[in-house]
């Protein structure tokens, strides 16, 4: 009767426990997008509290068919079968704008996936990219095509490489911050300074009229705008945005 008893114990504490957790899960820490009080007393704001798109809009108001917020973090999801280009996309933004600022976020892309982070956009041209310039996210090891060396994850695209090249797998998520203040510009990666240049300075003249931007005549000129997600058709995931203005 006593192991009878022992035996029903055990059942019952197996039937009570909460399940396991699946070890591939998605879901987002805990941790994720809160601001801890020494980031709050250092002046960092929470741009997205990772449950709704607060804060953020599609670019010039356009139809919102790619992006939502999963597992805590803004999803830009994947096209859908058989669709074509009348289907609705486009970049998600901040519904503020910025001038001088600190942004951190953390960033996880898909195989083979492009996406990027562009910071004093305006809507004054077609595209963001017009406006502003785009901290590189991407696939490097599995993109297909061949890329050129300032195409590679945390490069100022088409302007400047990012080295040391410091970007982790597919799956994995990586540590963003990009400072901007005036005319000074970094982009960091998973804790190294990967870029460091000069808006407007001569050797940052000579690099655009010799990139894909030589005929924006708005690309980098903004004092302020807005900070963009790019969607680029692919599936990429971003969660722990916030910004400091300096």
């Amino acid at each position: 009767m006593k192991n009878q008893s022992f035996s029903l114990l055990v059942l019952l504490a197996i039937a009570c426990s909460p399940p396991a957790k699946d070890a591939t899960t998605t879901e987002a820490p805990a941790s994720a997008n809160v601001l801890t009080e020494e980031q709050k007393a250092e002046g960092w704001q929470l741009l997205f509290d990772g449950q709704t798109m607060n804060g953020w809009r599609m670019f010039k108001g356009y139809a919102n068919d790619s992006w939502e917020v999963a597992d805590g973090a803004l999803h830009c999801k994947p096209p859908k079968e058989g669709e074509g280009a009348a289907n609705q996309r486009s970049d998600i933004m901040t519904e503020n704008q910025y001038e001088n600022f600190e942004l951190m976020l953390e960033w996880k892309i898909s195989k083979a996936g492009n996406s990027g982070i562009m910071y004093r956009v305006t809507e004054e041209f077609e595209q963001p990219y017009y406006s502003g310039p785009e901290y590189q996210v991407l696939d490097d090891e599995g993109y297909p095509g061949t890329l050129q060396p300032t195409q590679f994850s945390g490069a100022n695209y088409d302007m400047h490489v990012a080295e040391p090249k410091m970007a982790k797998p597919v799956g994995e998520w990586n540590q963003v911050k990009i400072v901007v203040n005036g005319s000074h510009v970094e982009h960091w990666l998973n804790g190294a300074k990967v870029v460091d240049y000069e808006l407007g300075s001569a050797d940052w003249l000579a690099r655009k009229n010799a990139s894909k931007w030589k005929d924006a005549a708005g690309y980098g000129l903004a004092p302020k705008g807005h900070i963009d997600l790019q969607d680029h058709g692919n599936e990429v995931w971003y969660r722990n945005i916030m910004v400091k203005p300096l």
